[in-house]
C-alpha cells in the first residue's frame, strides 16, 4: 500500500521523468524532437485467456478468438484475417477472456513460436489465448509501433526458463523510441510506400523461384519419355523402339536396412562403422552423399546392413520419403532407406535422376498415413522405360546441364528474396533513428505526448 500511497504522491515532473529513459540506457541517438521512453509507457499489454476445446472451431460468432497458428494467416500489412475461431459475449465472459481493442499488435509470448518473430494487427475486437499477448497503443499509431516491433526480436526479451516465456514487465521495460505524432505518420507512409515497392519486386522474385520446381519437372518428364533425347536418336538412327520397360525388381535387388536398437544404446553405437540415418540423405543438396553423422560398432552390424560405395539409396519411410542419393562410401544404413543392389554403376546417374521425377508420386501413394511407407515391394514394381546405355549417358549429360541452370536460377531467386529481407530490416532500422528524411525538427517534441498520459 505504501508503495502504491507513493506512486500517487508523484508530481506530474517526477513521473514525465519516471517515463522518460536515462541517456545512459538510450539505445542509440535519435532527432532532438524525439524522446526514449518505456515501451510499457506508451500502451497497455495484456494477456491471452485458456481458450476451452469444447468452444473452438464455431465460426458463426463475431467476435474473432485467436490462437497462437492465428498469426500464420496475415496480409502484407499485418493485418489478421483468420476466422476459424470465434465467440459470442456469453462465451467470451464466460471463459474470463479480456476483449482486445482493434488495432492491436498480437505476437506470441510463450514456447518455440516465439522464435518466429511474428506480429499482428486485429481489425476488429478479439480474444486471444494464453499463448499470445497483445499492445494497444495510447499514444502512438499502431503502425508505428508495429513497424518498429519488426525490428525487434522478441526471443531476446523470453526468461531462461525450460518454456521461453516473455513476461509483460520485461517488455513494459524496453527502450522506445517516441517521435511527434506527425512525423509517427510520415514515418509510416514512408515504410508502407517502400515497402510495398519492395514487395512487388519480392513478388516476381517468389514468381521465379516457383517456377523453378515447375521447369524442373517438366525437364525429368521430357527425360523419362523420350522427348529430351529426341534429336539425339535422329542423329545416331535409333528408334523409341529401343526403350525397354521393366519393373525395377527386374532389373536390381531392393533391400531394406536396419537399425540397431535401443537406438542410441553404447552396446551398438559410437564406433568406426558409418551408419546411414534418413537426415543424411535429405540435408543433402546433390547427387551425392559423403558421410554419416553417426557411426555403429561391430555389434550393431547383425542388426543392419552394409552397402558397397556407389550404391543407389532411396529413403522410403515418413515425410520426406522418396529421395534418393548415390553413397559415395561403403555405409550401414537404417530402416527407413532401400538401396538398390545390382544396377550398372555406370548407370547411378540416370537412375538417381528417374527416381528424383518420381518424388512428388511417391509420397502421393501413402498421403494422409500416420507414417507413410513405402516397402521393398512397391518400390520393386515401379516401372521404367530404359533406353541403351549410351543415350542413358546422353540423358545424364544433358540434365545435368539442365538442372544446373535451374538450380543457378534458383539461388538467383533466392538471392533477391535474402536481399530485399536485409533492405527491409535497414529501411527500419535508419526509420526508428530519424534517418528517412521525414523528420522536421521545428515540430513540438514529443516530449508533451507524453505529459498527456502519465
Amino acid at each position: 500500500m505504501a508503495r502504491g500511497k507513493k506512486k500517487e504522491t508523484l508530481t506530474p515532473e517526477d513521473r514525465l521523468q519516471a517515463a522518460l529513459v536515462p541517456e545512459s540506457e538510450q539505445p542509440y541517438p535519435v532527432p532532438g524532437n524525439w524522446c526514449w521512453v518505456y515501451w510499457g509507457v506508451c500502451g497497455d499489454f495484456q494477456a491471452g485467456s485458456a481458450f476451452k476445446n469444447e468452444y473452438q472451431g464455431l465460426t458463426e460468432y463475431k467476435i474473432p478468438f485467436y490462437k497462437v497458428g492465428s498469426l500464420k494467416y496475415s496480409d502484407s500489412n499485418g493485418i489478421l484475417y483468420d476466422a476459424s475461431n470465434t465467440v459470442n459475449e456469453e462465451v467470451r465472459i464466460k471463459l474470463k477472456a479480456a476483449l482486445i481493442p482493434k488495432n492491436s499488435i498480437i505476437f506470441a509470448k510463450i514456447g518455440e513460436a516465439i522464435r518466429l518473430n511474428r506480429r499482428s494487427i486485429n481489425p476488429v475486437p478479439c480474444c486471444i489465448d494464453n499463448n499470445l499477448m497483445s499492445f494497444h497503443a495510447k499514444v502512438c499509431l499502431t503502425k508505428y509501433v508495429y513497424f518498429w516491433s519488426l525490428g525487434i526480436d522478441l526471443y531476446n526479451y523470453t526468461n531462461a526458463t525450460t518454456v521461453p516465456a516473455i513476461r509483460k514487465s520485461d517488455l513494459e521495460k524496453v527502450a522506445f523510441p517516441l517521435a511527434p505524432s506527425a512525423e509517427q505518420q510520415r514515418i509510416v507512409d514512408r515504410i508502407e510506400s517502400l515497402f510495398a515497392k519492395l514487395d512487388e519486386a519480392k513478388q516476381k522474385a517468389q514468381d521465379a523461384l516457383d517456377s523453378v520446381e515447375t521447369r524442373k519437372a517438366a525437364i525429368l518428364h521430357k527425360a523419362f519419355t523420350g522427348e529430351l533425347t529426341a534429336q539425339w536418336r535422329k542423329e545416331h538412327g535409333v528408334g523409341m523402339e529401343s526403350w525397354e520397360t521393366k519393373k525395377y525388381s527386374e532389373i536390381c535387388n531392393i533391400v531394406r536396412g536396419g537399425s540397431p536398437r535401443p537406438a542410441g544404446s553404447p552396446e551398438f553405437y559410437g564406433g568406426n562403422i558409418p551408419f546411414m540415418k534418413v537426415a543424411d540423405i535429405t540435408r543433402n543438396t546433390g547427387p551425392y552423399v559423403n558421410s554419416t553423422e553417426y557411426t555403429i560398432k561391430e555389434a550393431g552390424l547383425k542388426k543392419t546392413r552394409m552397402v558397397d560405395r556407389n550404391t543407389l539409396l532411396l529413403t522410403n519411410s515418413g515425410a520426406t520419403l522418396g529421395v534418393p542419393v548415390i553413397c559415395t562410401f561403403k555405409t550401414t544404413f537404417n530402416d527407413g532407406i532401400a538401396a538398390f543392389l545390382g544396377l550398372n554403376p555406370d548407370t547411378l546417374l540416370f537412375h538417381y535422376y528417374f527416381w528424383t521425377s518420381k518424388t512428388a508420386a511417391l509420397r502421393a501413394i501413402n498421403k494422409g498415413a500416420a507414417q507413410p511407407n513405402l516397402n521393398t515391394d512397391i518400390i520393386g514394381n515401379v516401372e521404367i522405360s530404359l533406353p541403351r546405355e549410351n543415350e542413358q549417358c546422353e540423358i545424364v549429360r544433358l540434365l545435368d546441364n539442365l538442372l544446373a541452370k535451374e538450380q543457378q536460377a534458383k539461388e538467383s531467386a533466392e538471392g533477391v528474396l535474402e536481399q530485399i529481407d536485409l533492405i527491409k530490416k535497414a529501411i527500419l532500422a535508419r526509420a526508428f533513428r530519424g534517418e528517412l528524411g521525414t523528420n522536421d525538427p521545428s515540430e513540438e517534441s514529443a516530449v508533451e505526448l507524453l505529459k498527456v498520459i502519465v
